[in-house]
């Protein structure tokens, strides 16, 4: 097997991906105050899913059509299908519990600490699926649960429920990512993800219209009529999703993998100074150390 050679171009790339999904939590937060967490989610993976279909075209073409309706084999489409639904339930429970958890109140910059600790989740969720886990990743749990402790925890040690929503998307974030781990290797990468958007998207549309669009439609027509609530939805929709992905497909193929997740999880990074800079959060020390010790907990598990 040709092993993957390390190029600064494809880095540069995943850095970028990195640094548009941690704006994206500001997106994000402001997006969900405006229109509603179930109706921004469900518009902007549909938005997204429906972005993604020009560059699927693209690479089915350098594909020959591979994965084309004409000559893709049945099993390859049906494991396709399936790959994408379980996919697409998995971030529909993932993606609204990190939008609730931003609606209700959880800052930008520690929403994307919290949920980077889906990189330490994954390798403890891969023991229910017989994958072993080193002594290295053990202590990093440790140090994370030390993070967690200053960072989320008051002094009457008491979690908050928007950071408890983000905790818990982290968790279906990791199922998310052995998902696609398990589906990806048999299908078009591309297409998965198309398919998971849409199903995620159409999921997302259910809560909306029962509890946010029906209640009170003119106020949600009113709501999209209002050119603020395009713009977080247009650049988590087209930029957060059609060209993040993209720019990690091209990335990851001149990038060693676990040199791209360290890449990639500087998203949390991104997160806290997109807060600061555009919304003016601020964290206190102690909250600061706990982001610290996650960040290191983080590189710890991917080195």
């Amino acid at each position: 097997m040709e092993k993957k050679r390390f190029r600064p171009s494809g880095s540069i790339l995943l850095a970028l991906a990195a640094f548009i999904w941690g704006i994206a939590f500001v997106a994000q937060r402001e997006g969900g105050d405006l229109i509603g967490p179930f109706t921004f989610n469900g518009t902007r993976f549909l938005m997204g899913g429906i972005a993604l279909l020009p560059v699927l075209n693209l690479a089915l073409k350098e594909e020959n059509r591979a994965y084309s309706k004409a000559s893709m084999p049945k099993n390859d489409k049906h494991t396709l299908f399936t790959g994408g639904i379980v996919c697409g339930i998995a971030l529909f429970a993932a993606s609204n519990l990190q939008q609730v958890g931003i609606t209700l109140g959880s800052p930008a910059g520690k929403a994307g600490f919290l949920t980077a600790c889906y990189i330490i989740l994954v390798p403890l969720a891969g023991l229910f699926i017989g994958k072993r886990v080193s002594l290295r990743v053990w202590l990093a749990v440790a140090i994370t649960l030390a993070g967690l402790y200053l960072l989320c925890l008051s002094e009457s040690l008491k979690i908050s429920r928007p950071d408890l929503l983000i905790l818990a998307s982290a968790l279906c974030f990791s199922i998310q990512i052995l998902s696609i781990d398990h589906f990806v290797k048999a299908v078009n990468p591309i297409a998965l993800s198309v398919i998971e958007f849409i199903v995620c998207g159409l999921l997302t549309m259910i809560p909306a219209l029962i509890f946010e669009i029906l209640p009170d439609p003119a106020g949600m027509a009113m709501a999209f009529s209002n050119k603020d609530a395009w713009i977080p939805l247009l650049y988590t929709g087209l930029l957060s999703t059609g060209v993040s992905y993209t720019l990690q497909i091209v990335g990851q193929k001149s990038v060693h993998p676990t040199i791209a997740s360290l890449i990639m999880s500087l998203e949390s990074v991104f997160a806290v100074l997109a807060g600061w800079a555009i919304l003016g959060e601020t964290l206190t020390l102690r909250e600061g150390l706990g982001c610290v010790l996650i960040f290191a907990a983080i590189i710890l598990a991917q080195i």
